[in-house]
């Protein structure tokens, strides 16, 4: 479980991303955020994993305080939780599997993650996460030559062969067409449903954080001004966490 206790987050700027956020979030949910630009969606989300550090309140996993956490045993806690971003982070003049298998560097010693040299099992984990996301057949393509879905989706067979219990992804489908977007959507629900990994994801198309997530949290100026099953948003919800803009007039 994740659990956000009188959170609050300022940076050096005195700028305050995060106002007295308390949020649960239980093994197996797929929340989706959503939200205007610059209303605390990234904060909020990388502070799980420690990308960012809370300035108020405590912040758990598992019962864990991640504040407390330092060295390896930091390190040990950011292997649990796998992270997607809107760009990919692709090697993309390399292929697809090795990719893949760059999650498995951490564990390897340095003379094998120097050299690249993977055992079997890492290989036979990096074909099936990248089975489990439908792109096997690209395995062994260069990543520069998939289209932008094919990629998102090497960057989230990459983060399943680290077998994480919670999947971070910061606006994972904003740089794909709506059929792409759907489809990536899809992919990060049915992985959710069958392998009970905790999916939070920031996105600012609404209609698919409605149509995809089990539940939502609208942040407004970094705090959270709903929290709630998908199927009961309104236009009023909507109005009030986006200011009563259009979808266009948010993200523009």
């Amino acid at each position: 479980m994740i659990e956000f206790n009188q959170v609050g987050k300022t940076y050096s700027n005195g700028f305050q991303a995060l106002k007295d956020v308390n949020l649960k979030i239980e093994q197996g949910e797929f929340v989706a955020i959503i939200g205007l630009s610059g209303a605390g969606k990234s904060t909020l989300l990388r502070t799980i994993n420690r990308m960012h550090d809370i300035t108020e309140g405590t912040l758990t996993v598992d019962g864990v305080n991640v504040m407390g956490l330092r060295g390896k045993a930091l390190r040990r806690f950011r292997r649990r939780i796998g992270m997607i971003f809107q760009s990919f982070n692709l090697v993309t003049r390399t292929r697809v599997i090795n990719n893949v298998l760059m999650s498995k560097v951490p564990d390897l010693p340095f003379f094998k993650a120097l050299f690249g040299i993977f055992p079997k099992k890492d290989k036979l984990e990096a074909l099936e996460a990248l089975d489990k996301v439908g792109i096997l057949d690209k395995a062994f393509v260069r990543a520069d030559q998939l289209s932008g879905g094919q990629q998102q989706r090497v960057a989230l067979a990459r983060t399943l062969a680290q077998n994480p219990q919670i999947i971070l992804a910061d606006e994972p489908v904003a740089s794909l067409d709506p059929v792409t977007a759907k489809q990536v959507m899809g992919d990060f629900l049915r992985i959710n449903k069958e392998m009970n990994i905790t999916i939070l994801l920031n996105i600012h198309h609404v209609d698919l954080a409605l149509q995809y997530a089990g539940r939502v949290v609208g942040i407004r100026a970094g705090r959270i001004v709903y929290d709630g099953p998908a199927s009961e948003v309104t236009q009023e919800i909507l109005d009030e966490i986006y200011e009563g803009k259009t979808e266009e007039e948010a993200v523009g």
